[in-house]
């Protein structure tokens, strides 16, 4: 939201998902648009953005649309991935699609900023054991419509060859007896990036690294945390 209150222009939230940075940044004084690959998240997005009020309602446009392919008559002075939705990106060939998409739409001075968490050697270890692939509990909730607990269960499993990272999540609904009466299952697959790997794909598709940072009060970047990466357009 702060980069997007100093962009001085338009900004499009890639990935935009149900909204959870593009409403803020809009009720900022942002005009931003989002897409999102997602027909399911956009429809929560246009549920969220019907009930602000009409000022902030104006400055929002979504589209749905693939980050390696989107074409929109308009350049952008910021351009933001957020939560690691880049890492959905699981080949080299859709990572440099996206980084081209992306530097296609950006005005020349502007600025493209995205978050990817930076790969855990021992987190990537503990899991590539025989007892990786194990479902352990992660979660533990209140469901917001019928106030039965909820239980999340994951299972990982690491492709170190191909850097990709295919996690399984199991959700559990119990009732009140403690009698499961809802499962749901989530799939998720993403490639993780290392730091000079993300570094040489940006130089490689026409962007020059303005900051490197470790989490977002722009602290120092450190293995194991995040890749906060700050760039800009190489004309």
């Amino acid at each position: 939201v702060e980069m997007a209150k100093n962009a001085n222009g338009i900004v499009l939230e890639i990935a935009c998902g149900t909204g959870r940075v593009l409403i803020p940044s809009a009720e900022a004084g942002v005009d931003i648009w989002g897409i999102d690959f997602s027909p399911d998240m956009l429809k929560a997005a246009k549920d969220k953005v019907a009930k602000l009020d009409e000022d902030a309602q104006a400055r929002i446009m979504l589209y749905e649309g693939d980050m390696r392919t989107f074409e929109l008559d308009q350049k952008f002075n910021l351009i933001t991935i957020p939560f690691r939705a880049f890492l959905h990106m699981t080949t080299v060939e859709d990572q440099m699609a996206a980084l081209y998409s992306v530097h296609s739409h950006l005005a020349d001075d502007g600025m493209f900023v995205f978050n990817i968490f930076d790969p855990s050697i021992k987190m990537i270890a503990d899991h590539s054991g025989n007892l990786g692939q194990s479902l352990k509990r992660f979660a533990k909730f209140e469901h917001p419509v019928t106030g039965n607990t909820v239980f999340g269960w994951g299972s990982r499993n690491y492709d170190l060859v191909e850097q990709v990272l295919d996690e399984l999540r199991l959700f559990e609904e119990v009732n009140e007896a403690g009698k499961a009466i809802k499962r749901y299952y989530v799939p998720l697959k993403i490639r993780w990036v290392y730091r000079y790997e993300m570094q040489h794909l940006l130089e490689l598709c026409g962007f020059e690294i303005e900051a490197l940072y470790g989490n977002f009060d722009k602290s120092n970047f450190k293995h194991g945390g995040e890749q906060i990466w700050v760039c800009k357009k190489v004309l």
